[in-house]
């Protein structure tokens, strides 16, 4: 019962490669060419705003250059996580950031230099048709001149990019590799390991204390290490908040927010409108508590299903099966591309593995396949839901790169968060239409109660630590252990506090999210699956033309700004009512689960 190390794991199971590099001296033959060729960015320094033609030129040159990287970059990346523990790997993915960072100071003159035309002149050069596949992308650099530094300010910024960053890597191989969390006896008396990615299959089990013994065991290892990851969260807010300060802008919320063209306005209405709405999800914990017969709820309570006489498992394969069904109605390309690449061109990592990073992700690079990496458990029914939603990312690369250019595909997270998360509500349509029995329907309800639990209410939580714990650093007061602790307890308390127990390690959880280390992502969660459902809804209702506008968002990528992207959807995500709109389905169907289960 060991973890599997990655020569124990089937090739079948594995993501094929080859199709980035036929092998390692492939991709040498691809990284060495780049060594050579940034430096001659030094031609057109002092000269981009010289003519149309010019400016052309040297974003083609840059593109070409990005082109490579970028690739480069993914084979090296998921190497990586698919064995943290192993030497070339990491030798390889430090090379490409270490060339990254010098294409960068290279190329720090060009965006200064944009920014310098003058505005009449800057209308002609983008009406020039030699720079009529560049206009979307230089609109969005022009809009970033107030945030822009000169160029050697610029230069030092890309400089410093690889070193200001290093709290990530920290928290990526203490959490990895380094943190060891030892054996537990499962309910059948077998020795397992509890990892990262073993920890929510324990969490699913019936027996409460030994879901109890997971929790406390799992995070007696981040008590130990409370410190090391309290200072590399402390150094990931710090680094934000300088970036934010050396670019002027007001906060780091506002720098994150900016590049999208998010107003601060919808990030602060979303935890306005959840907190408004906690009572639904109090009147769930306390109907959890009732249903599983316990004298108090704590948080390694709440994943187990409420309907104990199902217990679910899945094969890969029949995960596969089961959300190409579900997908059906996004039409014969969509799903004909999507089994190709779960099952014959191997576009995913499938199962645990020593050194593998744990959770899910969905990576791709211009022209080649949208990887997936999962650490699959075909006992752990979120699984399947991992598995469409990850599905849902790269499908959404897939159209995007299909249908843009390389400078205007690649997609904002905020947009990406819906392609995902639309996925899921598809498959819980499809679920609950093939089950005639009220347990299985009440136990799929139930799971859709849990992941907009998780998606919304618990994203939203999230999201409002990491504002308040950067306005803490921005107002010059000190970020330490216990500050974190406090903050987060207090939120636990506002979100959880009715019916709840609150054990002290849960105030650690604060510093085991990896979303943390990169910052206000979060929100995009609760926001992308409030705007999801909206477009779900309007599929499934068979609303004319919605699969349509559907297929022509994903195809959008990059080409427009998310809000803008989602009101062509038909979603309007500046006013309150897709979150509303998505808190009310919660109620809904809280309601018909308090009629199945009471």
């Amino acid at each position: 019962m060991e973890t599997p190390t990655r020569a124990d794991i089937a090739e079948s199971d594995k993501w094929d490669l080859t199709h980035l590099f036929a092998d390692v001296s492939k991709w040498h033959e691809d990284f060495a060419p780049l060594q050579r060729e940034y430096p001659k960015f030094d031609q057109w320094k002092g000269r981009v705003g010289e003519s149309a033609q010019t400016l052309a030129a040297v974003l083609e040159f840059e593109k070409s250059l990005e082109l490579k990287i970028e690739r480069v970059y993914h084979y090296a990346s998921l190497q990586v996580a698919e064995d943290s523990t192993n030497n070339e790997y990491l030798t390889r993915i430090g090379q490409v950031q270490n060339l990254l960072t010098k294409i960068a100071e290279a190329a720090a003159f060009v965006v200064p230099e944009i920014l310098a035309i003058d505005d009449e002149r800057f209308a002609n050069f983008v009406a020039d048709p030699a720079l009529k596949d560049w206009r979307i992308k230089l609109h969005k650099i022009r809009r970033m001149k107030p945030y822009v530094l000169s160029v050697p300010e610029e230069r030092l910024l890309a400089l410093s990019s690889v070193a200001l960053g290093g709290y990530d890597d920290t928290f990526s191989q203490l959490t990895d590799v380094d943190m060891k969390f030892g054996i537990l006896v499962d309910e059948a008396g077998r020795k397992r390991p509890l990892t990262q990615s073993s920890f929510s299959s324990f969490l699913v089990k019936r027996d409460p204390e030994l879901r109890k013994r997971a929790f406390h065991q799992f995070y007696a290892e981040f008590r130990d290490h409370q410190y090391t990851l309290a200072a590399s969260l402390a150094y990931s807010v710090k680094a934000n908040v300088f970036h934010a300060r050396a670019r002027h802008y007001s906060s780091a919320l506002e720098a994150a927010l900016f590049p999208d063209n998010v107003p601060v306005a919808v990030y602060e209405g979303l935890i306005k409108s959840v907190r408004a709405n906690l009572k639904p999800l109090f009147r769930y914990f306390d109907l959890r508590r009732r249903v599983l017969g316990l004298d108090e709820l704590h948080h390694y309570d709440t994943y187990v299903p409420l309907v104990p006489e199902i217990e679910t498992r899945f094969t890969f394969d029949q995960a596969i099966e089961t959300v190409l069904n579900a997908l059906g109605f996004l039409g014969k390309e969509y799903v004909d591309v999507l089994a190709e690449g779960l099952r014959s061109s191997r576009w995913c990592d499938r199962y645990e593995s020593k050194g593998k990073r744990s959770g899910a992700f969905s990576s791709g690079s211009y022209g080649a396949p949208p990887y997936i990496l999962m650490n699959y458990k075909q006992d752990v029914f979120a699984d399947v839901y991992t598995l469409a939603h990850e599905a849902g990312h790269s499908m959404h690369s897939w159209f995007s790169q299909n249908s843009q250019p390389f400078q205007d595909y690649e997609y904002p997270i905020f947009l990406a968060e819906v392609a995902s998360t639309f996925n899921e509500e598809l498959l819980t349509h499809h679920l609950l239409e093939a089950t005639t029995d009220p347990k299985m329907r009440a136990y799929i309800i139930n799971r859709e109660i849990d992941d907009l639990r998780g998606t919304l209410f618990r994203q939203t939580m999230f999201a409002e630590f990491e504002k308040v714990i950067h306005a803490i650093d921005e107002s010059g007061d000190a970020l330490t252990l216990d500050v974190f602790k406090k903050e987060y307890h207090q939120l636990l308390e506002t979100y959880f506090s009715e019916n709840f127990a609150i054990d002290p390690e849960l105030d650690l959880e604060c510093l085991r999210i990896p979303h943390f280390y990169h910052a206000f992502y979060v929100y995009k969660y609760a926001t992308g699956i409030s705007a999801a459902v909206a477009l779900a809804q309007r599929v499934l209702s068979g609303e004319p033309g919605s699969v349509k506008a559907y297929l022509k968002f994903l195809r959008s990528g990059g080409s427009k700004f998310p809000l803008e992207t989602l009101t062509a959807a038909g979603v309007d995500m500046t006013t309150p009512a897709p979150i509303e709109s998505t808190l009310q389905l919660f109620e809904r169907r809280l309601e018909e689960l308090e009629e199945l289960l009471v």
